[in-house]
């Protein structure tokens, strides 16, 4: 085994050696956590995969916590889930599938929860920390057609045509995503679009009944699901920016809680977390309303002159944001790069150049 790998397996069965041994004690510390831990989630299927993929990835390097039934989940359901008819723009905008969830960890119903991290407010509700972020999966997105457009549409992708030009013209996309639609109806704004909600099977079933041309979603989710199959066409970060925090699961827990503070930070993905910061940073800058399409996308490449040191050796990183109007009339996109360590910085440096040079009406609510 890896010495990395080593030094987390150490580190876990610690940590479920001082689980044990307060349970066994007749007077455990109130201060303490009992178990079952309770991982609060989304109840949505995918949202249950990835809690179920981020247990096992906790328990991989002590099965201890696994044998001894270390956690429990708990699935709430949030205002983002209840209401499906309305953009969330309607319904009170953002954090609106963490909402509850973090009510939950606040009043101690919950001891840690797991999110997507593009579902995340950029600023956490206070006595809130995000301890944890895992391993990134693909952060593009995914084009999906109806069946009368799929065959048809691959064939001209295959002879080298943009996925763009598979959707014919006036094409009815179903979408929530503002981001999405901006930056479609940037390139085709021939298009028409309606709303279109609902988990991933729901809107998969929607789109095979009709009610639309096409859609979009995120190809991790697709892959989390085992139903990659679905993607018809994979759109390049360069066509389409990704959500900031697409592809990655992120962790919160309360502040205080530093036994699970210390629990996670074994599982901690330096890389994930790294780019998140960087695209949470930008967010946080631009803070523009609901209804301001905003993307985000941090990768790291290898440098053209190596020299590093440290975790990242010779990468650096490099971060896209976005922004845009709803209509797609107007489109920003800027690139900056730097050391993987500097990401809060590089992010809020990038965030300040776009909305210096975007009209200030993008940033309002209009209601």
């Amino acid at each position: 085994m890896p010495e990395a790998l080593m030094s987390q397996s150490l580190q876990l069965q610690q940590v479920a050696a001082e689980a044990m041994r307060r349970q066994a004690s007749p007077h455990p510390p109130t201060s303490r956590h009992s178990l079952p831990l309770r991982v609060g989630t989304r109840g949505s299927p995918l949202a249950l995969v990835q809690t179920r993929a981020f247990l096992t990835r906790l328990t991989r390097f002590c099965p201890l916590l696994r044998d001894m039934g270390a956690f429990q989940e708990h699935p709430i359901n949030t205002t983002g889930d209840q209401v499906q008819s309305r953009l969330l723009a309607e319904i009170g905008g953002k954090g609106l599938f963490a909402k509850e969830i973090h009510e939950a960890l606040l009043a101690r119903q919950i001891d840690f929860a797991v999110h997507s991290l593009k579902d995340l407010e950029t600023t956490l509700p206070a006595g809130l920390t995000l301890a944890c972020t895992l391993k990134r999966e693909d952060a593009r997105d995914v084009l999906i057609l109806s069946p009368a457009l799929r065959e048809k549409a691959k064939a001209l992708v295959a002879e080298g045509h943009s996925p763009l030009d598979a959707l014919p013209f006036g094409a009815h996309i179903g979408c929530a995503s503002v981001r999405r639609q901006a930056q479609l109806l940037h390139r085709r704004p021939d298009l028409r679009f309606g709303l279109l909600r609902g988990n991933v099977q729901t809107r998969l079933d929607k789109l095979a009944g009709g009610a639309c041309d096409a859609t979009l979603l995120a190809l991790a989710g697709l892959r989390r699901l085992g139903m990659e199959d679905r993607a018809d066409l994979i759109l390049d970060p360069a066509l389409m920016i990704p959500a900031a925090g697409q592809g990655i699961v992120g962790v919160t827990v309360r502040e205080e809680d530093r036994e699970l503070l210390d629990l996670l930070s074994a599982i901690e993905d330096p890389e994930a977390r790294a780019v998140a910061t960087a695209e949470r940073a930008l967010l946080e800058v631009l803070d523009g309303s609901c209804r301001t399409p905003i993307g985000g996308y941090a990768r790291l490449r290898t440098k053209a002159q190596p020299g590093g040191r440290g975790h990242f050796g010779d990468r650096e990183l490099v971060l896209t944001g976005l922004v845009a109007r709803e209509d797609g009339s107007f489109h920003l996109q800027r690139e900056i790069c730097g050391e993987p360590t500097e990401a809060l910085r590089l992010g809020r440096e990038l965030g300040l150049s776009l909305r210096a040079d975007s009209p200030d009406d993008i940033f309002q609510d209009h209601g």
